[in-house]
């Protein structure tokens, strides 16, 4: 088991109840893959940099995590298919 972190970008528009919904999908696609969650931070609403798909602020969510390098793909896959998650960052620790 390798330690990760995990940065997330959700979407602004949402409510604060659905932000923290999808922070909960995030989370819980870790369990799937057979890994297990460190540390969950919710940073809130932020100015982003420069504009992503047209939102100039997004809901950041950080998450400390390990699990097998092998679904470190999976877990990304999947995060590029919620449409919610603006942009996801995995790094290993």
């Amino acid at each position: 088991m390798n330690n990760y972190e995990g940065l997330f970008i959700i979407k602004p528009d949402l409510k604060e109840e659905d932000a923290k919904n999808v922070c909960k999908v995030i989370s819980d696609s870790v369990g799937k893959n057979g890994g297990s969650i460190k540390k969950e931070e919710v940073w809130g609403k932020r100015q982003l940099a420069y504009p992503v798909k047209k939102f100039k602020e997004g809901f950041y969510y950080k998450l400390d995590f390990t699990v097998q390098s092998n679904a470190i793909s999976k877990l990304e896959a999947g995060y590029k298919l919620n449409a919610d998650i603006l942009r996801a960052m995995i790094t290993k620790r």
